[in-house]
């Protein structure tokens, strides 16, 4: 629905002062209106963090803890969460082909126990969809669709794996192993392995990150001739097919997530760059080395265009005045880019460099963060953002994170709608 102060306004006047106070009554209410809907989107935005389990970055601190410790160590992340006024949590529970619930499809991840396939004595995933609801915090289960292991040796996976039980759906690349998306098996494979999660826990969304095809590797290629030679008929080239297969995964699975649980939301936090403007006009005015579009077959203005997925999230993990990949110029283009459409536009946080040894100097700034969040205020379409990772989150290192809650949160907030 558009803003008030964007619709049409007509008056029937008799004379000239008829008009201009006409006028001058719409423009107040105009002006009221726009302040309404400002107030209105900060009482309702998403305020989210990134709790990342792969190779436990965020939790468990470790593989192997107790049961209790696990749980302990959660609900402190939690806690955290409710302290900086956040809304939202974004838990990886299938980071390799694996799960963080007593998953018919998958075996359980071993980063909880240390061993692949060996049950942790409880269901993470439902303690955390409990306790994340007493916090008032929605919990988003972040699904990784393809990466098997960070390894290329299938022996090395649990027996009953389905890497293991289908060799023919696994390829390596880039020294980990994938599964083959130009296969319609894996993509029903894959959706049904989330939909068991979707069907099973009271979700309030599934989240894909950046990882589709997987990022180029220098002198490598990734091996999926006799897929492309058995369904690429009638596409121009291997590209198209690619980002063919890719859509598929993502339309199909917004409609099946739809059909067994509609309120349930569909996110994708792709790598910002869909293309540069010098490949293709419609491109963002940037630099980048890597396209989603070109690189990865991720269409992801596609995806926003026509309203497969309900948020995206660009990791727009630069900061301002970058001059490969600007940080002011690319919330434009994403906030154009959902414009007209019912797709919510959050904006993925580098939380993680700031006064990270190495960056420049604007991360080692405290308010180069508050500063996005400013200039994101001025574009209406920019719902909220999300903040990698939850350790930031916690340890904040230069104050970062505490300079934003300061300046921009100073009450807790609902997602919208």
């Amino acid at each position: 629905m558009g803003r008030i102060s964007r619709r049409g306004f007509t008056v029937a006047a008799a004379g000239a002062m008829s008009v201009m106070l006409a006028t001058g009554e719409a423009r107040a209410r105009n002006v009221a209106a726009d302040a309404g809907d400002g107030e209105a989107r900060r009482k309702r935005e998403f305020r989210g963090m990134w709790t990342a389990t792969v190779v436990n970055i965020d939790w468990p601190s470790r593989p192997g803890l107790e049961p209790e410790a696990q749980r302990a160590e959660l609900l402190a992340l939690f806690d955290t969460a409710v302290a900086r006024r956040l809304n939202a949590v974004i838990l990886q529970i299938r980071p390799t082909a694996d799960a963080f619930w007593p998953s018919p499809y998958e075996p359980w991840s071993e980063y909880l126990t240390g061993t692949q396939g060996k049950h942790p004595g409880w269901d993470p995933l439902a303690f955390a969809v409990r306790e994340a609801h007493r916090r008032r915090l929605e919990l988003h289960g972040w699904f990784n669709p393809y990466r098997v292991a960070n390894h290329t040796d299938p022996t090395r996976l649990v027996a009953t794996h389905p890497a293991r039980q289908h060799p023919d759906w696994v390829l390596p690349y880039g020294g980990k192993l994938y599964y083959n998306p130009g296969l319609p098996e894996v993509r029903r494979f894959v959706q049904d392995a989330i939909l068991d999660a979707v069907t099973r826990y009271d979700l309030d969304g599934v989240h894909f990150d950046d990882y589709f095809y997987p990022y180029p590797v220098a002198g490598q290629a990734f091996d999926d001739t006799a897929a492309f030679e058995r369904y690429g008929a009638g596409f121009p080239d291997r590209a198209a097919w690619r980002r063919d297969n890719i859509d598929r995964l993502v339309h199909e699975m917004g409609v099946r997530i739809k059909r067994r649980k509609r309120h349930v939301k569909f996110g994708i936090s792709p790598f910002a760059i869909w293309r540069n403007r010098a490949t293709d006009p419609l491109g963002s005015d940037t630099r980048a080395g890597v396209q989603t579009y070109d690189d990865l077959y991720a269409d992801t203005r596609r995806w926003v265009r026509e309203e497969w997925i309900d948020y995206i999230v660009p990791q727009i993990y630069w900061h301002i005045g970058f001059a490969a990949a600007d940080y002011a110029k690319l919330v434009p283009w994403w906030a154009q880019t959902v414009r007209g459409t019912d797709v919510h536009l959050y904006i993925g946080e580098a939380l993680y460099k700031a006064g990270a040894a190495g960056q420049p100097a604007p991360w080692q700034d405290p308010a180069e963060l508050s500063r996005h969040l400013d200039l994101g205020r001025s574009h209406p379409e920019v719902r909220g953002n999300i903040y990698f990772s939850t350790k930031q989150v916690v340890a904040d290192p230069i104050g970062a994170m505490a300079r934003v809650v300061a300046d921009h949160y100073p009450d807790r907030a609902r997602p919208p709608r």
